[in-house]
């Protein structure tokens, strides 16, 4: 596992290999998270902070979170919903495993909704244009979907996003007893100096077993502030679109970088 760590800090082609060799291999830092639609900016915070990204997609899907859904300004205040509609399937569904449906035109409904935008967002142009590009991916998997989202985000805020998918891994992990061992497994056989988490979750993960595997255990607290939405109230906590649309690539990487970690 090693040498296929080091095989993929080769294939970045950085001019200083001993830098990135220290950096990414020695004192890596790794995130997991499941697979979002156009994710709030949190989520990208724990991108840009971590080294690696492991898109967690080995668990079982569950209705109403953030999978094929997300949140958007809603014309006459308040927000809205911008879902990708699923095919039926059995509630036990791995996320990896879950079908976009084919019968419902829901390109054109999120694009539809997202025109309040244009009359008041000014960078709605370029922000329509990505999502129109997401959109536009000829596939029948909502993780293939949305981490082709994660990626024209990551390019156009100027992020590294270097990633893998945990069920092409073929990973050799220890046993799972609670969900948190998930993380800490993971992070022992990929040899993560660090693994960090969004501070929702810190209960699900036992430190001392951490602390034991000579794994680091941090949270990111990302402070979410408000910017202009050229309305009365704000809305917080919307998809990174709704960010996109007000504000410029070198602005979100400040609001980014606006975290503590603890």
């Amino acid at each position: 596992m090693f040498a296929y760590i080091c095989r993929l800090a080769r294939e970045k082609n950085k001019r200083d290999y001993k830098y990135y060799y220290k950096r990414v291999i020695i004192n890596m830092k790794i995130g997991i998270m499941q697979p979002y639609l156009f994710p709030y900016l949190g989520y990208f915070s724990l991108i840009k902070y971590t080294d690696k990204w492991i898109v967690f997609d080995m668990v079982q899907y569950i209705r109403h979170g953030w999978i094929n859904r997300n949140r958007v300004l809603k014309p006459g205040g308040g927000w809205q919903y911008i879902i990708v509609p699923l095919e039926k399937h059995h509630r036990n569904t791995l996320i990896k495993d879950i079908k976009i449906s084919k019968n419902i035109n829901w390109r054109k409904q999120i694009l539809g909704k997202l025109t309040y935008y244009k009359r008041i967002a000014p960078y709605y142009d370029k922000i329509i244009e990505l999502v129109q590009d997401v959109l536009s991916l000829n596939t029948e998997s909502i993780v293939t979907l949305n981490i082709y989202s994660l990626k024209k985000v990551c390019e156009y805020l100027d992020i590294s996003f270097n990633y893998e998918v945990f069920s092409e891994m073929n990973l050799d992990i220890g046993s799972i007893q609670e969900p948190g061992d998930w993380a800490l497994e993971i992070s022992k056989v990929l040899r993560a100096k660090e693994y960090v988490n969004p501070p929702g979750a810190m209960d699900i993960f036992d430190k001392q077993k951490f602390r034991r595997a000579g794994v680091g255990l941090k949270f990111l607290k990302v402070e979410l502030g408000e910017y202009n939405q050229k309305r009365g109230e704000f809305e917080p906590g919307l998809s990174i679109i709704d960010v996109m649309m007000f504000n410029g690539p070198e602005v979100i990487s400040k609001f980014l970088d606006n975290y503590s970690i603890f």
